[in-house]
């Protein structure tokens, strides 16, 4: 049986293709559009499901969307109901995307595949019951408590519920508008970051600064509970009325309007940021707490774009209250649809489901690749110059280029699915170096550089690098101490200035440990565990690097620039690499160098292309 999971029309349109219950291909359609957080149909990802099981249109059993519209369309009435001769900017905002785009979520399906599976009928899963069965059903777990956070779906923010066998059942539901993850998005819009794309951001930021709001955040935003349910206070926030996230309010209860995008970072949203992170760990810990209490499961499995957040997700860890914590590496809307595909499965089929004691994400490597061949042919129909080297030669020649402090793109096997690089569509550097996160940020990444870089590290080396106790992080969501063994004296308020703003470039440059390159301020890290049984290139590569420095860890960040989507194709890899001041490509055993590249020439400049978030 395939099975054919779609999530569209909110943000991260995806689509993922199962058969049997086997995850067979997955990938968001940002990917191929080019257009970050795509959420058109994604009628490019499901050609691409399609031609990687060989199969046509006609072949797919069933279809099934990851949200509810007519739940959706209730909450909307309803808020509109609520909001009374007050509902105009609402209905300004989002009737046409209601009314003329998700109503019809069927329909535009039908015009891409023709028919929706064999009985041509769309079946829809709920948003929260598609995010609990990305995480439960791909986990290894045969039975687990689930957590399910984000802004909303339908009417929900936040489940608590529990996976057994090949059921799934949800006990408890915190509603819309009362929402941990709008709470979040509110703090990320005030610091001048883009809804969405720039959570992460925030999240970065938070070590800079102090949790000097957080009583007033619980004072007057939210009230927290002890079983971890909460309540917004309205007064404060408007993204239930229109299109901004905050008001007037919000802004004199800190001081002043919003920081304006691109505009000088000041201390002011450094604590901002440390305090809503810190509000959200609280809620995150409580909730845990609860769900354990009312399960008595002994695992926990997460999902929703709350999840995203590996800060939140490693203070947990380190709490105890779970035995075991599995994360869906595609936590927000992308990994709804494969949620949704798994579910119809087990629901529709009532197949036994059998774990195997590994997790069945594939290692999240679930997109497009490319063979050496295709790769060949459009490096030499461009005329693009590279070099071919045996397996052994490769692995040797990147691990000295890092050694020697350059910058290397990897494009090799199947991208990844989900918002990390796992060392398919990476760069890479050397942990080592003083400079490389400064340099990465301006002349690679072009981002802020205050935003810190995760490491790669070869599994059975993890603790002599970072404190995970025994637990593996294969999808970089779990953010640990560095070793305290490794670490450099740093104290960063020592930086904080009397008033204005704070030149956070100094502060990166700082070493705090031997890996400087992946410390953050609060000598943190979002750990990559690397397996030779999931990814032998990626492995083989760090292990070189081992071999030759007798360190076991590198620098991996996204394949792309600020604004644009993870690279997926040979020419997206290319045109990254030439736009950038990255010093090396690497396509599997082909490696091409920068100096010896043709002048680069693009018809439109990069910055226009992706609109900068």
């Amino acid at each position: 049986m395939f099975i054919l999971g779609i999530s569209a029309l909110y943000h991260d349109s995806a689509a993922a293709l199962i058969h049997d219950g086997e995850i067979i291909a997955a990938a968001q359609e940002e990917r191929f559009s080019r257009k970050k957080h795509d959420l058109r149909v994604p009628i490019q990802a499901i050609n691409y499901c399609l031609n990687e099981a060989s199969i046509t249109a006609e072949a797919i059993d069933y279809v099934i969307y990851y949200d509810n519209p007519l739940l959706t369309l209730d909450r909307f009435l309803k808020n509109l109901l609520a909001l009374g001769q007050d509902s105009e900017a609402l209905i300004e905002k989002s009737a046409e995307s209601m009314f003329g785009n998700k109503m019809w979520i069927h329909q535009k399906l039908r015009n891409v595949l023709g028919r929706l599976g064999k009985n041509d009928t769309l079946l829809c899963s709920n948003h929260h019951i598609s995010h609990a069965a990305s995480a439960f059903y791909p986990s290894p777990f045969e039975e687990a408590a689930f957590i399910t956070f984000d802004g909303v779906g339908e009417w929900a923010t936040t489940t608590i519920g529990y996976g057994k066998s090949n059921q799934l059942k949800i006990l408890k539901e915190i509603d819309y508008p009362h929402s941990v993850g709008l709470l979040y998005s509110a703090f990320t819009y005030f610091c001048g970051f883009k809804v969405n794309s720039g959570d992460y951001k925030l999240m970065g930021l938070a070590p800079y600064g102090e949790p000097v709001y957080y009583d007033l955040l619980k004072e007057k935003l939210i009230e927290i509970k002890e079983d971890g349910s909460y309540r917004l206070n309205l007064k404060y926030f408007d993204f239930y009325i229109n299109n901004v996230m905050t008001n007037d309010a919000f802004a004199s209860l800190f001081g002043g309007t919003k920081r304006e995008p691109e505009s000088e970072i000041t201390k002011r949203e450094m604590d901002l940021a440390a305090s809503v992170q810190k509000v959200v760990e609280e809620i995150v810990e409580k909730t845990a707490l609860y769900a354990q209490k009312i399960t008595g499961m002994k695992n926990l499995v997460l999902a929703g774009g709350v999840a995203l957040n590996c800060v939140a997700n490693g203070k947990l860890l380190g709490k105890g209250i779970f035995e075991n914590i599995w994360i869906q590496p595609a936590a927000g809307d992308a990994g709804g649809a494969l949620g949704a595909a798994l579910y119809a499965f087990y629901q529709i089929t009532g197949a036994e489901r059998i774990t195997k004691g590994s997790d069945q994400q594939k290692g999240s490597y679930l997109g497009p690749e490319f063979s050496e061949k295709e790769v060949k042919i459009y490096l030499d129909t461009n005329g693009y110059p590279y070099h071919s080297y045996t397996l052994r030669e490769k692995n040797e020649t990147l691990a000295k280029l890092l050694r020697d402090g350059k910058i290397i793109g990897l494009c090799n096997g199947r991208m990844e699915f989900g918002p990390r690089a796992l060392g398919n569509r990476s760069i890479i550097g050397d942990a080592r170096s003083i400079q490389t996160q400064s340099q990465m940020n301006l002349k690679i990444k072009y981002r802020e550089s205050f935003r810190p870089f995760a490491p790669s590290v070869l599994l059975d080396d993890a603790e002599k690098y970072f404190l995970l106790e025994g637990h593996e992080s294969p999808y970089m969501l779990l953010c640990v101490p560095v070793d305290e063994n490794r670490r450099l004296p740093f104290d960063m308020k020592k930086f904080y200035p009397e008033s204005g703003g704070l030149d956070l470039l100094p502060i990166v440059n700082i070493p705090r440990s031997d890996i400087p390159a992946i410390t953050h301020v609060d000598y943190s890290a979002r750990v990559q565990t690397v397996s030779k049984d999931t990814n032998p290139e990626y492995y083989d590569i760090i292990q070189a690097f081992k071999q030759l420095t007798g360190y076991g860890v590198i620098v991996n960040t996204s394949f792309n620039v600020r604004g644009e989507p993870i690279v997926c194709t040979p020419k997206d890899a290319y045109e990254c690499f030439m736009r950038t001041e990255m010093d090396v490509l690497s396509f599997g055993n082909l490696i091409l160098y920068k100096e010896e590249q043709p002048v680069f020439k693009e018809e439109i400049d990069w910055r226009e292309r992706y609109a900068l978030d």
